[in-house]
């Protein structure tokens, strides 16, 4: 007896870096900059799928270098199955080179001989596998050579054998079939009998066919869409989803109707077009979500053409696949934006749902002090340029406290951190990485005006940080110049994929009182800023707290939460500060980082502590105050 699925589909071919001409309106070869993301048709699909709440996984190849790694860490990221995601040793992972002409030519060059993905083969189709799933999905691209078309069979064979079901996304390019020259990637028809041939002999088989008016015409054999439906109605009982792009698309589950809009209709979304590379990928997923959960036809199209419309409204294809949150939202409010990579609400959500994944709560130990480590050093006579060995004895101390554990994490800069960044990258520690001038107001940037330049040399793992002093009570004039820069510096995290935080002091230019920090909070959620984390100084009592958690609430409750900073506080101040934050649930740790550092730093860069001496004293700091807060979240807790 076959036993129930563990997992709603599995999807098999493909799977490549995608790379993304960054430039739009111009040629390949006048590309300046590159972003990279996983692609491949079945790739993209299990994406989409598992970002639609489906448990997706994945049958290809991927090469054992840098490239194979990041598409089975972006996977795994994604909650897709990666069980069967071979690493090829002896070749390498698949490229396509992607760019934006104009909205009807998209260049597109696959670098593909003798790729990992292309040596798929049957005896690398292991039965228990398909099983697993409750349907297979098949691209049309592994047909095309022997090994890969080998494969194909084999798992189509064992969800037969299993009693699963058959998706194929008919997936043509001419190109990968080697009907046009090796520079023709974007060619989207041909005519082949040889193609026509090997869909068909599959077509049997299939309890689901998608695909666009082209790929219909190359499976059914015939240069009219009717006729290629005929065809193909000839030889299967299958679902066939015609995809008509901004019309939206046609389902035919019975008899070809004479005329094609009698089929079952499901419109679509009237938005500008940006890439459609990928796009019907995100389709499938969407029609995915639908099928594999029986919901209507018109359900099924819905949510299709929905995640259709938002994939080609922007850039990439799987990194920017709508999650289940966005699709609702999307769907239920429509955008008032026809360009949907415009829209504000639209792009947080799809930000915030698809952030990599962290511990819900942080204790970091902030070294990312520029002047006052300075100051410090002239004040004890030491060369400045010591102050970046203190930092990675920091580096040293934080890591000895968190022991491997998650929810460790460190503020560090560039300036006198970079050594420290560089040992820190990797080790598990969250890491945040300040953009401001120090001691700025109005708020500047360190480095470039425009914060995206510098943005763009951090590793995406690095969440940016921006202190500004800001008051509602400073002048007309310093207010609209300090929200203009927070503005540029959220902006510029939403444009380079970095995650933010906003820190923000406001007792040191005025009052604090038991609503100010809501009051703040309240009006940069107001101009449109939402970053992924706030970093704000104790509050006086329980009710600033709750006033502060209830603005989060109503403007973003995707927010990851709240760091209590230190100010310098003794250790024991601080202890009796995280009582307070703790009884708010939107507080999910510190950064601290003077109370900690400030008195050790003189002795060290005095010379008269050595360095495990600073090291341990920086690591009973720290752990000092982890302590502290574990146990106050304890008892909140009981």
């Amino acid at each position: 007896m076959t036993e129930a699925p563990e997992i709603d589909v599995v999807t098999l071919g493909r799977s490549s870096v995608d790379l993304y001409g960054q430039q739009i309106g111009g040629r390949l070869e006048d590309m300046a900059s590159f972003a990279k993301a996983v692609g491949g048709s079945p790739t993209n699909i299990a994406v989409g799928a598992a970002r639609l709440g489906l448990h997706a996984g994945l049958i290809t190849r991927v090469g054992d270098e840098a490239f194979g790694r990041f598409i089975r860490e972006q996977l795994e990221r994604e909650g897709v199955d990666t069980r069967s995601v071979i690493t090829d040793p002896s070749r390498l992972t698949a490229l396509a080179i992607v760019g934006v002409r104009d909205d009807h030519s998209f260049p597109l060059v696959f670098y593909r001989e003798n790729c990992a993905d292309m040596a798929l083969c049957a005896e690398d189709i292991d039965p228990s596998a398909i099983a697993r799933a409750r349907a297979l999905v098949l691209t049309g691209t592994h047909l095309s050579t022997p090994g890969v078309e080998g494969a194909s069979r084999a798992a189509m064979a064992a969800a037969r054998a299993a009693g699963r079901r058959i998706a194929l996304d008919i997936d043509y390019r001419p190109n990968l079939w080697g009907l046009t020259h090796l520079g023709a990637g974007e060619e989207r028809y041909i005519a082949s009998a040889r193609v026509t041939e090997r869909l068909q002999d599959i077509l049997l088989l299939c309890d689901l066919i998608v695909g666009t008016e082209e790929e219909i015409r190359i499976a059914g054999g015939a240069e009219d869409v009717r006729e290629a439906l005929l065809a193909i109605r000839a030889r299967s009982t299958a679902v066939i989803v015609l995809k008509q792009g901004p019309m939206g698309c046609t389902v035919f589950d019975g008899a070809i109707p004479e005329r094609l809009e009698e089929g079952l209709r499901g419109q679509g979304f009237p938005i500008e077009v940006y890439n459609v590379l990928g796009a019907g990928d995100g389709f499938m997923a969407g029609f995915l979500r639908g099928w594999l959960r029986d919901e209507p036809w018109e359900t099924c199209c819905t949510w299709a053409n929905g995640c259709g419309a938002i994939a080609v409204s922007r850039l990439l294809c799987a990194p920017e696949y709508a999650t289940w949150t966005e699709l609702q939202h999307f769907i239920s409010s429509g955008s008032p934006y026809r360009a949907l990579r415009r829209d504000p609400v639209l792009n947080h959500l799809h930000h915030a749902t698809t952030r990599r994944p962290q511990p819900p709560g942080i204790m970091a130990m902030a070294v990312d002090h520029r002047q006052q480590l300075e100051a410090i050093a002239d004040k004890v006579g030491a060369d400045r340029a010591r102050i970046s060995d203190f930092k990675r004895l920091a580096v040293r101390a934080a890591l000895r406290v968190a022991n491997g554990a998650p929810g460790f994490g460190m503020l560090l800069d560039g300036t006198h951190g970079r050594q420290a960044l560089f040992e820190a990258e990797g080790s598990g520690l969250w890491l945040c990485r300040p953009i401001e001038q120090p001691g700025s107001r109005p708020l500047r940037f360190e480095l470039d005006r425009n914060p995206a330049a510098t943005l763009l040399e951090w590793p995406a793992t690095q969440t940016a940080k921006c202190l500004c002093f800001y008051h509602l009570d400073d002048p007309a004039e310093l207010k609209a110049e300090q929200e203009e820069a927070l503005l540029t510096y959220y902006e510029a995290c939403r444009k380079t994929g970095r995650e933010c935080l906003l820190e923000i002091i406001v007792s040191r230019h005025g009052s604090l009182e038991q609503d100010t920090t809501a009051a703040v909070l309240r009006r940069l959620y107001k101009i449109g800023i939402r970053p992924d984390w706030w970093k704000l100084e104790a509050q006086l009592s329980d009710a600033a707290w709750a006033g502060i958690a209830a603005v989060i609430e109503a403007n973003d409750p995707l927010c990851r939460g709240i760091l209590l900073l230190g100010l310098e506080a003794p250790l024991p101040t601080l202890a009796q500060a995280f009582t307070t934050a703790a009884r708010n649930p939107w507080v999910r740790g510190f950064a601290v980082g003077r109370s900690i550092f400030a008195d050790i730093a003189e002795e060290w860069l005095a010379g008269r502590v050595e360095d495990n001496a600073a090291t341990d004293q920086l690591a009973r700091n720290f752990a000092m105050l982890v302590d502290a807060w574990r146990g106050v979240r304890a008892r909140e807790a009981a």
